[in-house]
C-alpha cells in the first residue's frame, strides 16, 4: 500500500493561537520603538561665526576632503588598470591557443599565400625596391622637405646615391607646406638651402573645405574630390622641368622622393591639377611606383617613402618612420611623444593646447585626453589613443611649428663645389629666385608667436639598399612585446625620484621602465627593485599621515566641539 503524504492542514484552535502570538510580538516591537523614539542624524553644525580663524579652518577641512577623494580616485584607477592588464593577457593567451589549433591543409596554404603577398607589398624590402626603381628611372629627382623641419627631412644616403650615380641625374629640393611656418623663417631656409641645391618653395593644393562645399553636401549632391584649392609654386616647378627637358631634347621622367607625410603625392596632384595619386594622413599610403603624365614631355613618378634607419634617435623615428599608429605599441608611441615634447618650448606647448602646467609626458597626455573628452570606461583618460592622434597631428598639417637653420653653412661631404655647380647648371636660377620671392609674398603665414619653436635633430639616416634592410617586425611592435614580457616577469628597473611620488606614478612605472630599458639605463635585480618600491610606498603613506597630523594639530574637532 502506498504511503500518503502528511497533510499541512491545522486545527482552527492551533491556527488562531499562532496568529495571536504574532500580533502580540508586533505590538511589543511597536511599543519598544515608541519608547526609544526616532533618532534623526545630526547635521554638521559647521564652524561658528565667532570662532577664530574660521576661513583657515574651513580651507583646511576642504583640503583634507579633496586629498581623501583624490586618493580614492587613484586607488580606483589602479584597480581598473590591473583588471585591464589581466584581460589583455587572457585575450592574448586565448588568441595563441586558437592559432595553435590545426587547420586544414588547403585553407592554411591559401591563407599563407595571401599573407605572403600582403607582407611582400607592405614590407620594408618592397619599399626599398620600388624606391630604387624610381631613382634609376628618373632624369630629375625631387626631394620633398617639410618646411617645418627641412633638415630632418633630408636623407644623406639618398642624396649621396643620386649625386654619385655618375649619370646626368639632377637633384632638386622642394620645400613643401610653406604656409605652416613664419615668413622670416621660410626666407632663412630658402637662402640656406639654395646654396647647396636648387630649392623650390611650394604649397600643395588641398581638398576644398569651405562653406560652399558644406552647403553642397547638405543638399546631397555629389562632391568632386578631384577639385582642389589653389597651389603655389607649381608653375615655377613645371617651367623648370620643361626647360630641362628641352635642353635634353627628350621627354623626361621626374621622380618624387622623401620621408612619410612630407607631401610627395600632393605635389604630383598639384602639378597635374587632378587627384591622380591617393593621399592621406596615414603614413606609407603609396606602396609602389606610380606613373602620372603631366604633359607630353614630362612624366612624374610617385615613390614609396624612404625607410628611416633604426639607428636614428627617438625624435627622427617618431616623425619620419613608416608606422601604423593604430597597430603600433603604446610604449613606443609614448616615447615618440616624449621626444617631441623634449625638443619644444614647454610654455608654447601649454599655450597651444590650452592646458595647465605638466611635469612629464604621461601627465601632459592625461590632461589633453581629459580636455578633448577621450575617456575609457570608468572615466579613465585614454592616453594611448591621444598619443597616436598627437603624432598624426605633428606629421600632418595641424600643428604649426618651425626650426631654425644651422648658424654656419656646412655642406655634407658628398656635396663638393663641383657637384653643387653640376646640379645647378641646367636650371635658370634667376627665374627660380624671382618665382620663390613671388610665392613667399603671395601666401599668408602664421605669426612667430603662434608657431612652436622646434629643435631639429639634424639629417635623418635612411636605408635605400634592399639587402641592408633587416626584414622583421617593426621596432614599435618589438617594443610592445618587450614591454609585455617585462610586465609578466616583473623585471623592474630603477626609477628617478620626483618631488612627489604619486600612487598613479608607481602603477605606471612599467610604462616608464620599458622606455628606460630602450634608452639603455642601468638595470637592477627584481628583489632590490621590489624593496625600493616597498620603501617608496611606505614613505608615501608616512608623508600622507604626517600631512594629516600637521593639518589636524590645531584644527577643531567638529564632532566634539560646539555640540
Amino acid at each position: 500500500a502506498e504511503l500518503k503524504k502528511a497533510s499541512k492542514r491545522l486545527t482552527c484552535h492551533k491556527r488562531y493561537k499562532i496568529q495571536k502570538k504574532i500580533r502580540e510580538h508586533h505590538r511589543k516591537v511597536r511599543k519598544e520603538a515608541k519608547k526609544r523614539g526616532r533618532k534623526k542624524p545630526k547635521k554638521d553644525p559647521g564652524v561658528p561665526s565667532a570662532a577664530p580663524f574660521k576661513e583657515e579652518l574651513l580651507r583646511e577641512a576642504e583640503q583634507r576632503k579633496q586629498r581623501l577623494e583624490e586618493l580614492k580616485e587613484k586607488q580606483k584607477l589602479n584597480r581598473q588598470k590591473e583588471h585591464e592588464k589581466k584581460r589583455k593577457l587572457e585575450a592574448k593567451k586565448n588568441a595563441a591557443k586558437i592559432k595553435e589549433k590545426p587547420e586544414g591543409k588547403e585553407s592554411s596554404g591559401k591563407s599563407k599565400a595571401k599573407t605572403n603577398k600582403l607582407l611582400d607589398k607592405n614590407s620594408k624590402k618592397s619599399f626599398c625596391r620600388e624606391l630604387k626603381k624610381v631613382i634609376e628611372a628618373s632624369d630629375v629627382i625631387l626631394e620633398v622637405l617639410d618646411a617645418r623641419d627641412p633638415m630632418g627631412c633630408r636623407c644623406p644616403q639618398l642624396e649621396q646615391a643620386i649625386t654619385c650615380s655618375g649619370g646626368d641625374k639632377k637633384l632638386m629640393l622642394v620645400l613643401n607646406k610653406i604656409d605652416l611656418v613664419p615668413k622670416e623663417n621660410l626666407e632663412k631656409w630658402l637662402s640656406y638651402l639654395k646654396k647647396e641645391l636648387p630649392t623650390v618653395a611650394f604649397k600643395s593644393a588641398t581638398l576644398m573645405k569651405d562653406r560652399t562645399m558644406e552647403q553642397v553636401t547638405k543638399r546631397r549632391a555629389r562632391v568632386d574630390l578631384s577639385r582642389t584649392t589653389e597651389c603655389f609654386g607649381s608653375k615655377c616647378l613645371l617651367k623648370l622641368l620643361q626647360d630641362h627637358g628641352r635642353t635634353q631634347n627628350k621627354a623626361i621622367q621626374v621622380g618624387v622622393v622623401g620621408f612619410p607625410n612630407v607631401g610627395k603625392s600632393s605635389i604630383i596632384n598639384s602639378l597635374k591639377g587632378v587627384r591622380a595619386c591617393n593621399v592621406g594622413l596615414a603614413r606609407g599610403v603609396t606602396k609602389s611606383m606610380q606613373i602620372v603624365h603631366v604633359d607630353k614631355q614630362t612624366k612624374m613618378l610617385d615613390s614609396p617613402s624612404i625607410i628611416a634607419d633604426p639607428s636614428n634617435n627617438a625624435l627622427a623615428l617618431a616623425l619620419r618612420s613608416i608606422i601604423d599608429t593604430e597597430e603600433s605599441g603604446s610604449a613606443a608611441v609614448l616615447e615618440g611623444v616624449d621626444a617631441i615634447l623634449n625638443h619644444c618650448s614647454k610654455q608654447q606647448v601649454i599655450m597651444h593646447y590650452n592646458i595647465p602646467d605638466f611635469r612629464n609626458t604621461e601627465e601632459f597626455l592625461t590632461l589633453l585626453a581629459q580636455k578633448r573628452g577621450m575617456l575609457k570606461k570608468g572615466g579613465v583618460p585614454d592616453v594611448e589613443n591621444i598619443a597616436k592622434i598627437l603624432l598624426c597631428d605633428w606629421t600632418g598639417a595641424r600643428v604649426r611649428y618651425h626650426s631654425q637653420p644651422p648658424g654656419s653653412q656646412r655642406p655634407p661631404p658628398y656635396l663638393t663645389g663641383d657637384k653643387i655647380a653640376e646640379m645647378q647648371e641646367c636650371f635658370n636660377l634667376k627665374y627660380l629666385e624671382e618665382e620663390n620671392n613671388n610665392t613667399v609674398q603671395a601666401l599668408k603665414y602664421p605669426s612667430p608667436a603662434s608657431s612652436i619653436i622646434f629643435q631639429s635633430a639634424g639629417m635623418t639616416d635612411g636605408t635605400i639598399e634592399e639587402n641592408k634592410v633587416t626584414e622583421e617586425a617593426s621596432e614599435w611592435e618589438n617594443l610592445e612585446t618587450s614591454k609585455e614580457g617585462e610586465e609578466e616577469e616583473e623585471d623592474f628597473t630603477e626609477s628617478d625620484d620626483d618631488d612627489q611620488d604619486d600612487v598613479e606614478e608607481m602603477d605606471e612605472s612599467k610604462v616608464q621602465i620599458s622606455r628606460k630599458t630602450k634608452l639603455g639605463k642601468q638595470q637592477t635585480s627584481p628583489a632590490n627593485s621590489e624593496k625600493q618600491i616597498a620603501e617608496s610606498e611606505h614613505s608615501n603613506s608616512l608623508s600622507l599621515s604626517l600631512d594629516k597630523t600637521a593639518d589636524e594639530d590645531d584644527a577643531y574637532d567638529f564632532n566634539t566641539d560646539y555640540v
